[in-house]
């Protein structure tokens, strides 16, 4: 049944959200309802603020989702974490109406309160109204005995134009009332575009006592003796069609109630729902406990059960008056059962435990397992049926059913519906809480291979920033990383594997390591990409992925690039224009059969450039040279700030839920001061070391680093000596003062100098065991002509 126009009706939180998303209006009902108030949550995107499921998140976005959506989550409240059952009705507003910008209007409604209090209307009948709410004198004595909501789903439908109050006039009213103030042509456009979409109704799933009535063809209304009348037409039971007999109705409940089961991926929700199915058909109380840690799902089910085993009662459902035991066997509540319960007994032998009639002796023993507070009146004379949950052979819980005792106590019948909807069930959490883990292990392998802070380097300032893709178990292959390099360069990559999942996800982790490791060989950009393609293609046909990788010099202040199938990088000058660099496209790494190239530019200080990942530029109504041309747009005129940068792109151009990862690394590229960087050319002789240890003091000196001399010269004066006596040709050193002093020097030897173990009658082999005990770090790499070798010191306080 739809019950139209929730609006005046149920108590419902307004939220409205402008045309980037973010939140413009927050009323007190919002407030209660997800523990936030207006000022935290004010300009804030809905699903930074909540923690939306992922797959619903694109309905809060103005460009991406673009019609309207109803539906339900569970959610966490962000004060206290409490998880609040959420019904949303979510519309597209479009436009500009007024001054307030209103692109989305989302209405709001509590679930739970609205399925354990109901919804203060009548039908037929029949009042739905919670227990103390005035509806008028006599209201309580119409209310049928047995009345209760078991379902309340979102619903959308057309406004009753036939009922006095569903016109479209007294909606806007009733809508304006919800909203800021809005001149009156802002209203009605915002009113006449949610009715166009649909009114925020509910459908409900309801039960009620019936009387019997004897049916007589003459008069099937006719009252029988006694006053009783036949119920309103709107809450009779639908017949079952005339040619289906009445023995396959248990097998049509079934049928139906696993596939209300089974409809959810949420392993909380299936719980819930089974509790929900479960009553009034096969018993008129119903609690579902689950095991603690498969509630969490961090772990497999335990293996054995016993009384220290942790439980958490998910869900109950029950015929008596709303709110009868909402405090005596509250949902939410942790549990420890005694040993020798009935619930411990199902659970250890795998088998239901079935009680005809509870007697008082066994009630308080029952009851017991709840602490002090008296729950014999739940089970005193009624039939019990507690029933294991176990799928692929571990426990997962259990549920308990009570009938009263005016009712017919369990049968044969009954007890196999029951066994089959137990396995049904268990398979379904098992399933959810499996898809939960599956999401939560993508997620965090995909964490644990992506970078951490950017690396602090000088003469470049580097930021990121990454949002994953909206659906949740479709983790992506997009990578990014900054690499310092030697010399104070700094290496820059960032790559798209094609595909998704986990398989993306694991090639991306070894793609990454595989260019962390050839940067720090100190390749040129584009034979960087060669052996990353050959690797890809001895490693697999599925290692496919796009790649940029670029080597910034803060001291010659250039720029080299080489490319593989990735969308090009924007330079922003040091005057703010900016342009797309027309780097060299090449072919994705993995392809192979084709060679790189390299392109290098000059940049200017001052100079931003930015990476990213083509789901930042390509949406539903974008494609890539549009994203690019936008992402020139924005960038042009760019301030200094590479955070605000990266997080007006993510603002402006990417949606809140994308339907792919975005990557996106800012440098901002300030060059090392020329007064901070010397070099000097030597004559390979021996002469030359006491004249660099002279240059290197009294450069020094100039730097005011007085207490690093000492040091400076024994390590120049053994790497000089090294390159005398293993180099040839020319010899140079370089000193650089940047976040610590790094000291070069450079010959045209071949021969990389290897740290060795020297024994005490060895007349060589030491030089590079001092280097290495007294520099912070030091290492060698090759050039086009022959080698350098490096060592850095820390920089004093």
């Amino acid at each position: 049944m739809v019950i139209t126009d929730l609006l005046g009706v149920a108590k419902m939180a307004a939220i409205t959200l402008d045309g980037r998303g973010r939140i413009r209006h927050w009323d007190d009902t919002a407030a209660e309802l997800f523990g936030v108030g207006p000022p935290r949550a004010l300009g804030r995107p809905p699903a930074e603020l909540l923690r939306l499921p992922r797959e619903h998140r694109g309905a809060f976005e103005p460009e991406a989702f673009g019609h309207v959506w109803c539906g339900a989550c569970t959610l966490p409240r962000v004060d206290d974490g409490e998880r609040a059952e959420v019904g949303w009705w979510v519309y597209p507003i479009g436009g500009t109406p007024g001054e307030h910008g209103i692109s989305v209007l989302a209405l709001a409604a509590d679930l739970r309160r609205l399925r354990r209090d109901g919804i203060g209307i009548t039908i037929g009948d029949l009042l739905l109204a919670p227990p103390g709410r005035p509806a008028g004198a006599g209201a309580a004595a119409r209310r049928p005995a047995g009345a209760r909501l078991l379902r309340v789903e979102p619903a959308l439908t057309a406004p009753r134009a036939d009922l006095p109050g569903q016109g479209a006039d007294p909606f806007a009213g009733r809508l304006a009332g919800l909203l800021p103030a809005l001149d009156p042509a802002a209203a009605e456009k915002i009113a006449s575009r949610v009715l166009g979409l649909g009114c925020p109704a509910v459908s409900l799933g309801l039960t009620i006592r019936l009387p019997i009535v004897p049916h007589t063809a003459e008069n099937p209304a006719a009252p029988r003796a006694g006053g009783a009348v036949p119920p309103p037409r709107s809450a009779r039971p639908r017949a079952a069609p005339r040619d289906v007999p009445a023995s396959w109705e248990p097998l049509t409940y079934l049928g139906e109630a696993g596939e209300q089961i089974g409809s959810s991926l949420d392993h909380l929700q299936a719980a819930r729902t089974l509790a929900e199915v479960l009553v009034p058909r096969l018993a008129d109380f119903a609690a579902v406990e689950l095991l603690e840690r498969v509630v969490a799902d961090s772990a497999p089910p335990a293996a054995e059960i016993d009384e220290t085993t942790p439980m958490r009662r998910v869900a109950v459902a029950h015929t008596d008056d709303p709110g009868r035991w909402d405090e005596a066997v509250p949902e939410g509540e942790a549990l420890l059962l005694p040993p020798r319960t009935p619930c411990v007994q199902a659970m250890r032998t795998g088998r239901p435990v079935h009680v005809r009639r509870v007697g008082p002796a066994q009630a308080a023993r029952f009851a017991a397992a709840f602490g002090d507070r008296d729950l014999s009146p739940l089970f005193i004379g009624r039939a019990l049926l507690i029933v294991p949950l176990i799928a692929r052979g571990r426990v997962l819980g259990t549920f308990e059913l009570l009938r009263k005792p005016d009712r017919p106590g369990f049968g044969d019948l009954d007890l196999a519906m029951v066994d089959e909807l137990a396995r049904r069930a268990a398979l379904c959490i098992d399933n959810g809480r499996l898809y939960r883990r599956e999401v939560q292990v993508a997620e965090e392998l995909q964490r644990s291979m992506l970078p951490g802070d950017p690396p602090d380097v000088a003469g470049a300032r580097v930021r990121y920033r990454y949002r994953p893709a909206e659906q949740a178990a479709q983790v992506g292959g997009d990578w990014f990383d900054a690499i310092p390099l030697p010399g104070c360069r700094l290496g820059l990559v960032v790559g798209d594997v094609m595909g998704h999942g986990l398989t993306s996800a694991a090639i991306m982790g070894q793609l990454r390591t595989a260019v962390r490791t050839l940067a720090t060989e100190d390749m040129r950009p584009d034979r960087l990409l060669r052996q990353l393609d050959g690797l890809a293609r001895r490693l697999g046909e599925d290692y496919l992925a796009t790649c940029l990788y670029a080597v910034y010099d803060p001291v010659e202040r250039r720029c080299t690039f080489a490319n593989a199938g990735h969308v090009p990088p924007v330079l922003v000058s040091a005057d703010g224009a900016s342009r797309v660099l027309p780097v060299p496209p090449g072919v994705p790494i993995g392809v192979g059969g084709e060679p790189f190239q390299t392109m290098e530019i000059v940049v200017e200080d001052g100079a931003q450039l930015v990476l990213c990942t083509d789901g930042l530029l390509e949406r539903r109504d974008r494609d890539i040279e549009q994203g690019l041309a936008e992402l020139r747009g924005r960038l042009a005129g760019a301030s200094a700030d590479l955070d605000g940068t990266c997080d007006d792109l993510l603002d402006t151009l990417a949606a809140g839920t994308p339907a792919d990862d975005i990557a996106i690394v800012a440098v901002g590229f300030d060059g090392i001061p020329k007064d901070e960087v010397v070099t000097w050319e030597l004559e390979p002789e021996p002469a030359s070391v006491p004249w660099i240890r002279a240059q290197v003091a009294a450069r020094l000196a100039g730097w005011s680093l007085h207490d690093l001399t000492d040091t400076a010269q024994l390590l120049v004066s053994e790497l000089v000596t090294n390159a005398l006596v293993h180099g040839a040709g020319s010899l140079g050193v370089r000193l650089i003062k940047g976040r610590t002093l790094l000291c070069e020097v450079h010959d045209d030897g071949a021969d990389l100098p290897q740290l060795r173990h020297a024994e005490a009658t060895d007349e060589s082999g030491r030089g590079l065991q001092l280097v290495s005990h007294l520099a912070a770090r030091w290492g060698t790499h090759r050039t086009d002509t022959g080698k350098i070798v490096w060592v850095e010191q820390r920089l004093p306080c």
